[in-house]
Order: C-alpha cells, then structure tokens, then sequence
C-alpha cells in the first residue's frame, strides 16, 4: 500500500521530535541542578549567614566618613586692650561673642583592627578614636561689644576685635574640652555609633545584637547597649 506524503510528513516530523528531544534534555537537567544547588545554597547560607558584620559595618561607616555626634555652643565674654601714641591713647574693648563648636568621629580611621564579632553572643565591639574638636564657629554678627577709650581709631578697633575674636576662639575651646561636655560628646558618640550599626546590620539580617563602644585611650570597659535593630 502506497505511503501517502502526509503520513510522510507525520513520521518526519515524529521522527524530528524524537532526535530533538535527547538534545534538549541534558541542559533542562543542568538548569534544574543549578537552581536546586541555589535553592540549597540559599536555605544554607541565608542573609543569616552570608553577610559579613564587620564588612557590612566598614561600608557603613564609609558612608558617613565624619559623623558629627555632638554640638556645644558657648557665649565667652573676652577683653583686650590698645596702647598707641606711647601710652597717650588707651582703649579697652569687652566682647560677647557667640560661638558654637562641633564634636565629631573621624569614622574614616575604624578598619578591621577596631571591629571585632561575637557570632555566639551576637555582639559587636567597637574602639573609636579620639574624639575631635572643630574650631570654634564665631557668630560675630550676634557678637556684643563695649568700649572704652577717650578716643579709638580705626586701626585701634580693628586690633581689639581682632585680638577679641582670638581670645574668644581660644575660650570656647577651652570650655569644650571640659570633662563634663568631653564626657556628654562621647556618650552622644556611643549611642549614634550603635545605631549606624545596628541598622545596617538588622537589613542583612542580623537581630537583637549588642554594640559594646569604647574610644582610644578609655580604661573602663566598653559601654554595651542592647540594641534591637529594625530594618528600614
């Protein structure tokens, strides 16, 4: 009986399906073997797992650089004195000069060296440096001034507010170093460090951690804060 081409085009076509279908069944099981090694990966080594605390806490911190954690503002009261013409002109200023001084960490110094992880008791301990001072921001245009003198030239009030405005600087500094505000600048330093922490930490999955803080030179031991870290 005479094959017709139909039923010729049919067993072609069966044929063609039956020699294609080999050749495509190996990279199908290849690609269900990758993703089953992914899936297992994941299961495994989760956010849990995979992330670095103390690399995910280095790019945080690379992030803020400086972090301003503190700010003082002070109103020194300063005066100076002018002697021109061999004593013959004297002048006296007093100034009140308004001037606000920044406490910040340089967060750009924390490497590895002063990061260390606990993974059994979740903790994370931190040695910052020192502290640093800015130099005295003067609000001259808030600043009070008072003279005396029979008669101040130009030359003489401009030395006076200038010597006032050194004065002044030297003072708020001097105020800003006391052991009470250095004292309120580094637990303000603490409290902003462990957050900057916790938070990046508690979006790669780490929670309810511990940030212990302590700064260079510090002989007591490190102020610990339980810290329960929310993702944002």
């Amino acid at each position: 009986m005479p094959v017709s081409d139909d039923q010729t085009e049919t067993v072609e076509r069966e044929t063609h399906a039956r020699k294609a279908r080999p050749q495509f069944l190996p990279w199908f099981l290849v690609i269900l073997l990758i993703a089953a090694i992914a899936w297992i990966g994941w299961r495994t080594y989760g956010p849990n797992r995979m992330g670095d605390p103390i690399g995910t806490t280095l790019v945080s911190f690379e992030k803020q650089n400086r972090l301003v954690v503190f700010t003082a503002e002070f109103a020194p009261v300063v005066a100076s004195k002018d002697s021109r013409f061999f004593g013959a002109l004297q002048s006296r200023q007093v100034a009140v000069i308004p001037a606000r001084v920044d406490y910040s960490v340089d967060l750009s110094k924390v490497d590895r060296s002063r990061l260390s992880w606990n993974a059994e008791t979740k903790t994370m301990d931190v040695r910052l440096p020192a502290l640093q001072l800015s130099k005295p921001n003067l609000d001259e245009a808030r600043a009070k001034y008072m003279r005396e003198g029979i008669w101040i030239t130009r030359d003489a009030e401009d030395d006076l507010s200038r010597n006032n405005t050194q004065i002044a600087e030297r003072e708020a500094l001097k105020s800003a170093r006391s052991p009470a505000l250095m004292e309120l600048a580094r637990t303000s330093a603490r409290s902003a460090v462990q957050q900057n922490i916790a938070v990046p930490l508690a979006a790669a999955g780490y929670r309810n951690i511990t940030v212990n803080v302590s700064f260079d030179g510090e002989a007591s031991t490190p102020t610990s804060s339980n810290t329960p870290a929310k993702a944002s």
